[in-house]
C-alpha cells in the first residue's frame, strides 16, 4: 500500500523546513548533490551578521530553534556583526560548500550589494537566497519631548528647523538609512544622519534626547525602549 496521507503531509512538511532553514547559503554547483540523505550530519551554523537582539538575529533564532528538532542537529546561531552584513557574507562565501554554514539574509545584504561592487562579488556570486522567511515592519519613533504628534507635524517642524532635527540608523546603507533619506526625499526636509554601530545603543540617546527620531524595525523599537526605560 501507498503512504497514508498523513505520512504525506509528514514528508512535505519536513521538506519544506528543510528549504526554510537554507535561507541563503554558500551554493557553487558542486553543493547540491553533497547533501543526499546524510544532510545534515553535524551542527549547522548559521551566520548573522548584526548584533543580538536585533530583527534578523531574533528571526534566526526563532527558526533555529525550531529546525533543531527537524533536523536532529543543533543549529548555531554565529553572529557576526560590522559592515551591514558583508564581514559575515564573505564569512560564509568562503566557507566550506557543504550546506553546514548558513547566511541569515536581511535587506542590508541586497542594498549593499546595490552600492557596492566589491561587496556584490560575493554576494551575488558565491550567496544563493533560496525561501522568504519573514516580513519585518518599520515604525517611526520619536523623542516624547518633540513637539510632533504626527509625521505631517514632524515634516512642519523640520522644515521650520532645516538641519536641526537628527535621525539615527545602524549603519550607512542599510534600510533604517535609507528610510530616513526617502522620508527626506519624499518630504522635502533637511534632516541630519547619524549612524551608530547597532541598535541597542539608538533608544537610550532617543529617549535621552541626544536624537530626535529613528525608523525602526518595530520588534527592536519595542525590545530597546522596554531595555532603555
Amino acid at each position: 500500500m501507498g503512504q497514508s496521507r498523513e505520512s504525506v503531509r509528514r514528508d512535505s512538511r519536513l521538506k519544506l523546513l528543510r528549504i526554510v532553514a537554507c535561507a541563503c547559503l554558500s551554493l557553487p554547483g558542486a553543493w547540491m548533490p553533497a547533501i543526499g540523505a546524510a544532510y545534515p550530519v553535524k551542527p549547522i551554523r548559521l551566520v548573522v551578521g548584526f548584533v543580538a537582539g536585533g530583527p534578523v538575529d531574533i528571526t534566526a533564532r526563532a527558526i533555529g530553534s525550531r529546525l533543531t528538532g527537524v533536523l536532529g542537529q543543533p543549529i548555531v546561531i554565529d553572529n557576526r556583526s560590522g559592515a551591514s552584513g558583508v564581514i559575515a557574507t564573505e564569512l560564509v562565501a568562503k566557507s566550506s560548500p557543504d550546506g553546514h554554514t548558513l547566511l541569515m539574509c536581511s535587506a542590508s545584504n541586497a542594498i549593499t550589494a546595490a552600492l557596492s561592487a566589491g561587496a556584490a562579488r560575493n554576494f551575488l556570486r558565491d550567496i544563493t537566497p533560496v525561501s522568504k522567511v519573514a516580513i519585518i515592519t518599520s515604525i517611526l519613533v520619536v523623542n516624547p519631548s518633540l513637539p510632533a504628534e504626527s509625521v505631517k507635524d514632524l515634516i512642519a517642524l523640520a522644515k521650520a528647523q532645516p538641519g536641526k532635527i537628527t535621525y539615527a540608523s545602524t549603519g550607512v546603507g542599510n534600510p533604517p538609512h535609507l528610510a530616513g533619506e526617502l522620508l527626506k526625499t519624499m518630504a522635502k526636509i533637511d534632516i541630519y544622519h547619524v549612524a551608530y554601530k547597532a541598535d541597542n545603543a539608538v533608544m537610550p540617546d532617543l529617549i535621552g534626547g541626544r536624537l530626535e527620531m529613528f525608523i525602526s524595525p518595530l520588534a527592536v523599537a519595542r525590545t530597546r525602549m522596554l531595555d532603555a526605560i
